[in-house]
């Protein structure tokens, strides 16, 4: 039987969970302490909207009997981040002005339900997903789980916090310029950007619709994948979902080619403590059976420059336009003047940008042809709060060196918690791959994770 204390110390793995169900645990205990630990943790942060544990716990009454094989998920608290729609709860996308009450679940929301899972909130973001910090939030700042003074990452800095803290076992964000990634990063657990299109968006508050996609974040790479594979499945009412992406399983290869930024085009920003966390990450990765082959990334770092410097801003601007001509004020200040750059742009514009970057595409093509996968920095250095403060612009702008490239070359890819920088501060890769191949990327994060001996997020 599971006592008050072995509860207070129960890590929020899927695995875990349902171990403790098995030996008596019930969900509406497991549900009580899930609240207990919001209240300890005490950032008003991270929700925007927490449904009442007293709702939360008649909620359960409808869960059938405890079967992981019909329902992998049973019993298991997910977070939502705020511009993806749960039922009955409000999608604010972090602009009050923009909230509206959602009358059904999103997609991904529903499938997670029906394998047992159970939502209990929607989490913080920086608004309309435009951002990598955390910062860009009307609402309270989440703290960065792991180290407060440090930024929590974004757009996704709600889920991420929840996950690090342990106050869930999954939470859902969104991913265009590395939003999935980048807070996995900065909190210490795993976040799993798929392939585009093998996660639906309908019931998504959208970003840049043709190269964004649904994310999870969770304790360890195995509650990210049965998260993955609960939600992914094409839909017909998604125009942008793909019959062909769906999760496959494969066993850790015993070689595999691993393309790395040559020495003369890593980018850390003068951050020692980052080169020489990434470094000893590469042996780790080396010792797994990787062969490390050194590529330009001076392409990957181009495409990535295209996201918000070409047309690409303009999908962001489509969607807060209505917004920004009856009430311009409601937008937070640095988001409202990133997307009102897309004023300036022209339809020549787009298709200049579509032709550079079929071109990059086209110099990168034969380097990723020669790897299995390529591991990167998750981050290339760590801000402060401090500092984003004294410039929120030029930070976030490198903290998508490794990231903002992801989506625009069609590539999948997860973020995985390393050993710390000498500095303590969080150490991670992200490891990336083309379409199709998230399986082979499970199955090098998962060891990855493992051999780094790390806590879990942000527990003990």
């Amino acid at each position: 039987m599971t006592t008050d204390g072995d509860l207070a110390n129960l890590p929020f793995t899927v695995a875990s969970l349902h171990r403790a169900y098995r030996d008596g645990l019930s969900p509406q205990r497991l549900m009580a302490e899930a609240y207990r630990r919001i209240r300890a943790v005490d950032d008003p942060g991270i929700f925007l909207h927490l449904i009442d544990e007293a709702q939360a716990k008649a909620g359960l009454a409808g869960l059938p009997d405890f079967d992981p094989d019909a329902q992998p998920l049973w019993g298991v608290p997910v977070a939502v981040k705020d511009n993806i729609d749960v039922a009955g709860l409000p999608t604010t996308a972090a602009c009050p002005a923009f909230a509206y009450r959602a009358e059904t679940d999103a997609y991904v929301v529903r499938r997670l339900r029906e394998e047992g899972a159970v939502p209990i909130g929607k989490t913080n973001l920086d608004q309309f997903a435009t951002g990598l910090t955390g910062m860009r939030t009307p609402y309270p700042i989440p703290r960065n789980a792991v180290d407060a003074q440090l930024i929590p990452g974004g757009s996704s800095s709600g889920s991420a916090a929840a996950v690090a803290h342990g106050l869930v076992s999954l939470a859902l964000g969104t991913d265009t310029a590395g939003s999935g990634r980048v807070p996995a990063g900065l909190n210490n657990v795993v976040g799993l950007k798929p392939s585009l299109g093998s996660l639906s968006a309908s019931g998504v508050v959208p970003a840049c619709r043709t190269i964004e996609t649904v994310s999870v974040f969770a304790l360890t790479v195995a509650d990210a994948w049965a998260a993955f594979e609960a939600m992914a499945g094409f839909e017909v009412a998604d125009p942008w979902s793909k019959a062909a992406a769906g999760p496959v399983r494969c066993p850790l290869p015993p070689a595999f080619r691993v393309g790395v930024p040559s020495a003369g085009s890593r980018r850390f920003f003068g951050d020692a403590a980052q080169a020489a966390a990434y470094a000893s990450a590469l042996e780790t990765v080396a010792a797994l059976g990787g062969d490390l082959v050194e590529l330009d990334f001076t392409p990957f770092y181009e495409v990535g420059n295209l996201l918000y410097g070409g047309p690409w801003i303009a999908e962001r601007y489509a969607v807060v336009e209505p917004l920004l001509g009856r009430e311009p004020s409601a937008l937070h200040p640095v988001t409202r003047e990133v997307i009102a750059a897309a004023r300036e742009m022209s339809a020549v514009d787009a298709f200049r940008g579509f032709y550079r970057l079929a071109e990059l595409r086209r110099v990168i093509e034969p380097q990723l042809a020669g790897v299995d996968l390529l591991c990167v920095p998750t981050v290339p250095t760590v801000y402060t709060r401090q500092e984003l403060e004294a410039d929120p612009l030029r930070p976030n702008a490198r903290l998508g060196t490794y990231t903002s490239f992801v989506n625009l070359l069609d590539l999948c890819g997860i973020a995985v918690p390393t050993a710390p920088r000498r500095d303590g501060r969080p150490g991670g890769v992200t490891l990336l791959a083309e379409a199709g191949a998230d399986g082979l990327l499970a199955a090098v994060a998962g060891p990855l994770h493992h051999c780094a001996g790390v806590a879990l997020g942000a527990t003990n």
